[in-house]
């Protein structure tokens, strides 16, 4: 059973990995908070290029690309979050602001996190 420290430094990995299969790049730096039944990970992302290139062109369908990518990775963290952690998960909230370059993500739960590890 792993510690708290050693499953967030696991989840950071993962996290990691999954944006990066699917965005081709990695996070610059996140942080994995622990709050009760909840998970809550703040990243800090590089804009994929391509992605701000078609934003300067037109906004909508850079806004359509970034909807449906964070679409594709919250499909792809929760089944990661289930098979490799055994997690119920209920429900994953994401959501990224390009000005910034941050995204926050909520997990939520059936039961504590603790209750897991």
């Amino acid at each position: 059973m792993p510690s708290l420290g050693e499953f967030k430094q696991g989840l950071i990995k993962d996290y990691n990995d999954v944006n990066n299969r699917i965005f081709g790049i990695g996070v610059v730096r996140q942080k994995v908070d622990v709050v009760g039944d909840k998970l809550i990970i703040v990243a800090l992302h590089k804009r994929v290029p391509s992605l701000a290139y078609l934003s300067a062109l037109n906004s909508n369908v850079s806004e359509l690309a970034d909807h449906y990518l964070i679409k594709g990775f919250k499909n792809e963290f929760k089944q990661l979050l289930v098979e490799k952690y055994g997690f119920d998960v209920m429900t994953i909230f994401k959501d990224y602001d390009a000005e910034a370059e941050l995204s926050a993500t909520v997990v939520v739960m059936q039961k504590d996190v603790r209750d897991y590890l």
